[in-house]
């Protein structure tokens, strides 16, 4: 059975982000991971996982201003400079909490940026943080979310987050498979995870449409979770979906995979 981290950027998001950390382990978790861990001192992060005896698995380098649209920043050339700064802050935190997997978001390019400018930019930033992390034990991941969601989105598609794998080839960069962004994008859910295993360095999971909990919507995840056991992988999943009501009430997926793990 995998193993399920929940991801505290979107559920328990009834209560500051450090409380959330203990409704985790209240509800059975025992690993988180965040989008964005700066809001908090890593050192209040730290605590609160060993309070609770909880690891915290992955978190997202810097990815620029949120509530002003960004959605990541590597693929802009005018904000190299502050993607590359952006890099050691995300190793402090790594560093501080025991993480080993950063992801990157390619982001939204700026209006007249043409496509191979953004590529080129993008396979630039990969290519230097790859290094840097790799010196820290640090793996990169890159993650395409779908341009339905997120529109204008650059790295939009598995088979495009595949072709910079192939073409930075770097030891050091994996691919985060999200299933909802799968679907959302191009669908052939099993027939890419089983086919691209070894390049996918972490799991996300919800459900379509909604991007709720599993068992919402149209994805059969008994069958989806079993995959993932007869491919070999043995990551975690991270469980980053938006709740249809409290987080506690749509767990019932969660509980039911645990009492038979």
């Amino acid at each position: 059975m995998p193993r399920f981290a929940a991801n505290i950027s979107m559920l328990f998001t009834e209560v500051p982000l450090l409380e959330r950390i203990d409704r985790a382990a209240a509800s059975g978790f025992e690993a988180i991971e965040i989008q964005c861990p700066y809001e908090a001192p890593a050192s209040d992060i730290r605590a609160r996982l060993d309070a609770n005896n909880l690891k915290m698995i992955l978190h997202n380098l810097p990815a620029g201003d949120w509530s002003k649209g960004d959605r990541g920043i590597a693929c802009d050339r005018s904000r190299q400079s502050e993607f590359r700064e952006g890099i050691d802050r995300a190793i402090e935190y790594a560093d501080a909490l025991a993480v080993t997997r950063l992801n990157c978001l390619a982001g939204v390019p700026r209006d007249g940026t043409d496509d191979a400018t953004a590529r080129g930019v993008f396979l630039e930033n990969l290519a230097f943080a790859a290094e840097k992390l790799q010196k820290s034990g640090i793996s990169l991941l890159i993650e395409p979310l779908n341009s339905r969601d997120v529109p204008g989105f650059w790295l939009d598609g598995v088979a495009k987050a595949l072709s910079i794998l192939d073409e930075l080839n770097s030891e050091n960069v994996l691919l985060l498979f999200d299933v909802y962004h799968a679907q959302r994008s191009g669908g052939e859910i099993a027939g890419t995870l089983t086919a691209n295993i070894d390049r996918i360095g972490h799991i996300q999971i919800a459900d379509n449409p909604g991007r709720h909990e599993p068992g919402t919507g149209e994805l059969y995840f008994p069958y989806l979770f079993r995959l993932i056991d007869e491919t070999g992988y043995n990551g975690w999943v991270g469980a980053e979906y938006k709740p249809t009501s409290v987080t506690e009430a749509g767990l019932k997926w969660f509980r039911a995979y645990r009492s038979v793990a």
